[in-house]
Order: C-alpha cells, then structure tokens, then sequence
C-alpha cells in the first residue's frame, strides 16, 4: 500500500531496504566542526523518518542550540541512501541517509546546519544562472596502531609519489577502500601513493556541488572502516608527521550554465572565461577569510609552510604548483576549471564549499579584475620580488585567518549569523587552548639548555 505522503524517490528506497535486508538506518549529519554525526534507528522507521522526520537534541551537537532550544527534526534526503559496505552480509546490512536538520519551533531549516549553509551559496549561484560543479582531492595518512589499538605515527610502507608495491604496502588497503567507496556509488577516478611514505590519495569524479560535499563526509567514513579492517589508523590531520608533507584537499570548481561550462573560452589563452576569471579574483580577495575555514585547525597551518608543494601565496598559476589556484589543462571544453589547492581535509566540506563559492560570486557581482598568472616558482621569489608581483600570504597560522574572517563580512555572512558566531567562538578558543599549551618540541629545545 502506498503512502501518499512519501516521494517517489523515498518509496524506492523503501523498496531498496526491504531487497537488500537492511536492518538499520544511520541518519547522519554534521556539526559545524564537520564530525559526522548519526541517530541509528531500525529500518522500520524509514516511512516515518521520510515522512515526520526524527528527533532528536540539537543541544548535545556542537555549536547548535542551547539547552532551552535543543528540538531538532531530522529529515532523510532519499537520493543520498547508501549502503554501509562494511557492515554488509547476505542476511543483514546497515545503510546510511543523509539528513537536512529542521528546526521544529518553526518547520524551517536550521540556519547552523552545515549542509543548509551549502544549499544556501548554491542558491545564490542560481539566481545567477549558474550550477556549480566540484571535484576534491582529499589526501590522508595510513597509520599502524600499537597493541592497545591506538594510533601512532609509523608509516605501513616506504613509498613514494606513485609507487607501486612492494614499496607501496598499502596498496591492497586503498583497493578495498576503492570497492567500498564503488559499492556506495562512488566513480573514482584514480588512486595513488602520495609523496610522503605512507599517504595516499583517491579522486573520485566531479559533482555538483552538494553531491560533492555528502560524498567527502562519506569518503572520511569509508577510508577510516576499511582502514581500521586491517588494523590501520586512516587520518586526515593535516600535518600529522613534522617535516614532510602535509594533506592537502585540492578543490576543482567550474560553473555550468545551460548546459554549457561556463567557465571556458576557446579564444582565451588559458581557454579561461571572464566569468572564470572574475570568480577566481573574487577567491584571491578573499583567500586570507577563507583560510580559517578551509583549513580550519591549528595543525593546518603547519601545512601551509613554502617548501612542502602547499601553497600559501595568494595568486593564481597555469603552470606551476606554488600558486594558491591553479589552473589545470583541459582536454575538452567541459572540462575547463580552476583549482584552489589550500583547503585541507579537516576542513568542514560544506562550510568551505558554502564560503569558497560565495567569494567567487562576489568576484563574477563585482566584476573583479584577475591579475596575470604567475608562472614562475613563486617559492624561489625573495621579499622584494613577492612585493614587486604584488603577491601576499596567506595566514601564518589560525588567529590570524579568524581576525580574517572577522574582517571580512562577505565571507562571514556566508556562513550566516549562528554558524559565523559559533565558529569563530569554536576557533579562537582552539587557538588560545594552543598558546598556552607547551609542545614536546619546546621542552626538547629549552628545557635543559635555561
């Protein structure tokens, strides 16, 4: 019998969980950290959750609500249904549904639910005419636990950028993660062995933009089961190990309109549209607001240090890797696209979509100028010919990127009144619990030299 308050697309997964033996649902959400949160509840409730929502207290996520105005509904989007692939058997499975966070006092959305934040931008790029397409590529370390199942820092393997096994141990590691990411819908589009031993990289297939982000939530989970299957510790720490390489998440954008990129010109030399330009200077405006929120941690700021491929100074490349957006060749015209390759994988994916894809907007509004692409090594430049070029860095570290963002009431008003509150609270605790705090590092230098 059917309900008739049930879409169409909720009645198919509903026939979905009864052909492949589903016995709990995982209605997940994110905080505005981007910890992926979930309410587990029995596959028979999958009507009522499609059709009333679930409840549940929005006081007990971080940076919601407080206790007096804790209610929050959740409610499933059916094209997100997946199923869990490590939890899977012929006779019982778990899948997960992502959730749109409603605020029950009112029936509304929740204005600091991440995902809502997103939905927002993307609105705004459709009162433009525009659709807006990403691609990350999100980098992560493979760990060995130690007898307590606890993470440590030794690396499973000695390879390098693009090796093959035997120096590539986890080869057999990023396999599995593959066939489970494919098992969810995934279209990867490669895999490799990164530069630093025991990290790796899986690029899965351009989306619009709200796909994109649900799927990097999706992937996070994924890699960290499968690794823990073969007693491995997957993290997604920026800079995990001092000295080598940190994990990047290197974003593609493009915007499509009709049908067609927008962000191509056949005549241009860089095939670059003025469109594509204009939402490229509106990131460079941007770049130092953005950074609290694209690379939002304490640790990501050990990452974006010159001399280990993260780029830190704010200017766009068609050739060189040292640049804060690059420009990556294009065999055809849908193809055309930027990338921005400061967030890192800490970073909250919505939120960072949400705000990188609004200071692309206000460049394409305003109609910003995009300066020349620089071409040479800007990491060999000296003071004096980064002035020259007019080019400046990013942050140096969080405090500074969240005075940024205070600063910046484009980039700020991104993430609405609740999340921009919430978040630069969040960020400047994190960084004042840092200063006070004293590293191995300091005690190794001073401790017995004064």
């Amino acid at each position: 019998m059917t309900n008739d308050n049930l879409s169409a697309e909720a009645e198919q997964v509903i026939e979905e969980i009864e052909e492949k033996n589903v016995d709990f649902l995982r209605l997940q959400f994110t905080d505005i950290l981007g910890t992926v949160k979930n309410v587990s509840v029995p596959a028979d409730q999958a009507e009522k959750a499609f059709t009333e929502g679930i409840y549940f207290d929005g006081s007990s996520i971080e940076g919601f609500v407080r206790i007096q105005e804790s209610d929050m509904r959740l409610k499933p989007d059916p094209e997100t249904f997946a199923v869990l692939p490590w939890r899977n058997t012929d006779e019982h499975a778990s899948a997960r549904l992502i959730c749109d966070v409603i605020n029950t006092s009112t029936g509304e959305p929740f204005e600091g639910d991440p995902r809502y934040v997103l939905k927002q931008a993307l609105e705004r790029a459709d009162e433009l005419g525009y659709t807006v397409n990403a691609a990350p590529e999100p980098e992560f370390f493979l760990f060995e636990e130690d007898e307590d199942g606890r993470a440590t820092t030794k690396t499973n393997d000695a390879g390098g950028y693009f090796d093959l096994a035997p120096k590539d141990l986890a080869s057999d590691v990023r396999r599995d993660i593959i066939y489970g990411l494919e098992d969810m819908g995934f279209d990867i589009e490669a895999s490799h062995h990164e530069v630093a031993q025991g990290q790796h990289e899986i690029n899965f297939e351009y989306d619009d933009a709200l796909t994109t982000a649900d799927n990097v939530g999706t992937f996070r989970t994924v890699v960290r089961a499968i690794a823990a299957q073969h007693d491995l510790h997957a993290t997604f720490m920026p800079k995990p190990i001092p000295r080598i390489n940190g994990s990047g998440m290197h974003t593609h954008f493009s915007l499509f309109q009709d049908g067609e990129n927008a962000f191509h010109d056949e005549d241009d030399e860089f095939n670059l549209s003025e469109t594509a330009k204009q939402f490229t200077a509106g990131i460079l405006e941007h770049a130092p607001a953005l950074a609290a929120v694209t690379n939002p941690t304490v640790n990501s700021y050990k990452r974006l240090v010159p001399g280990y491929e993260a780029p830190v100074y704010v200017a766009w490349s068609d050739r060189n890797r040292s640049a804060l957006i690059r420009k990556p060749a294009a065999r055809v015209p849908a193809a055309s696209r930027i990338e921005a390759r400061f967030p890192d994988p800490s970073c909250n994916p919505y939120l960072a979509f949400a705000v990188l894809i609004h200071a692309g907007l206000d460049g394409i509004e305003r109609g910003l100028e995009c300066d020349d692409p620089v071409r040479e090594n800007i990491y060999d430049f000296d003071e004096a010919k980064r002035e020259e070029y007019g080019i400046e860095t990013l942050p140096t570290n969080l405090g500074e990127a969240i005075e940024a963002l205070e600063d910046d009431e484009e980039i700020l008003s991104a993430l609405g009144p609740h999340i921009g509150e919430k978040f630069v609270e969040a960020k400047n605790e994190e960084f004042q619990d840092y200063l006070v705090d004293v590293s191995q590092w300091e005690l190794d230098r001073y401790l017995e030299t004064f």
